[in-house]
């Protein structure tokens, strides 16, 4: 059992200016996408497990490759995420279970060496929705520098019954970061580093 692949779509900027000033070096995001079929569009299947077992590796082997190729290594990526989008014929949980698996996220992670969770968005929509990438530092969680979103869209995907994988990076966090980090918050707040919610 493999994914039906209808194509492979590939997102990359350069952004030499950012907030009216030149940036140091070139801000680059940057993302694969693969438009598949849903296997379960349509209808309510109970168990998703199959799909999801033979589905994540052969999908997060294939675009883990491509990111790495985009970037040239796995050292070059700083920051890291995913998404995916069901189409008008599928459910949420479509678009959840083939990215909320280590089947999948696990070849990305190990890839670019991370300590981070993998960002992410699942949402539903038609043809051209935009697909939300969210990043996030891929060793440091509260680094806000590295909160990120690339935004783009398929002209002609989803189809209802597909649904959109996603994954992006960036090379590095916003060109002129001055908002300061989650760590300088909570030390302002006297709340302790370990249990920043005081619970």
């Amino acid at each position: 059992m493999q994914p039906e692949i209808r194509k492979i779509v590939t997102y990359d900027e350069e952004i030499l200016i950012e907030g009216f000033r030149k940036t140091k070096n070139p801000w680059r995001l940057f993302a694969v996408a693969a438009v598949i079929k849903n296997p379960w569009a349509g209808r309510f299947v109970e168990n998703l497990k199959p799909e999801i077992q033979a589905y994540g590796p052969a999908l997060g082997e294939m675009m883990t490759k491509k990111m790495i190729s985009l970037a040239g290594s796995g050292a070059a990526i700083e920051a890291y995420g995913k998404a995916a989008i069901a189409g008008l014929d599928g459910e949420i949980e479509h678009a959840s279970a083939l990215i909320h698996t280590l089947r999948f996220g696990n070849f990305y992670r190990e890839a670019v060496e991370a300590k981070s969770y993998l960002a992410f968005t699942n949402t539903r929509g038609g043809a051209n929705a935009p697909i939300l990438v969210p990043l996030m530092d891929k060793n440091d969680a509260g680094r806000r520098s590295h909160y990120l979103t690339i935004q783009f869209s398929i002209s002609d995907a989803p189809r209802d019954n597909e649904l959109v994988i996603a994954l992006g990076a960036a090379t590095s966090g916003r060109p002129h970061h001055r908002i300061g980090d989650r760590y300088q918050d909570l030390k302002d707040l006297g709340h302790d580093m370990d249990n920043p919610a005081s619970v």
